[in-house]
């Protein structure tokens, strides 16, 4: 019987999914702080928020990254009602 939820680890050798800013900030050769500056001022994809933690997807970084690491589109506060 299949369960829905495995409790098997992924393989050792296959990438994370979801990186934490350490792993961005290795990707960037850069620090954790510099990290967090261009995500909170939108020269970078978004982070996802699961609670108090902040991930990457790995995909949408090494895309950006293969981009050349262009300004991220941010959206307005508010909704599209917001002038």
């Amino acid at each position: 019987m299949g369960n829905l939820i495995s409790s098997q680890s992924p393989p050792a050798d296959s990438p994370a999914k979801l990186l934490d800013v350490q792993a961005v900030a290795g990707l960037l050769d850069c620090s954790t702080r510099h990290v967090y500056r261009l995500s909170d001022a939108g020269r970078m994809p978004r982070p996802i928020k699961l609670g108090s933690l902040v991930r990457w997807p790995r995909s949408v970084i090494e895309q950006w990254i293969a981009d050349g690491c262009p300004k991220a589109a941010r959206r307005r506060q508010g909704g599209d009602d917001a002038k």
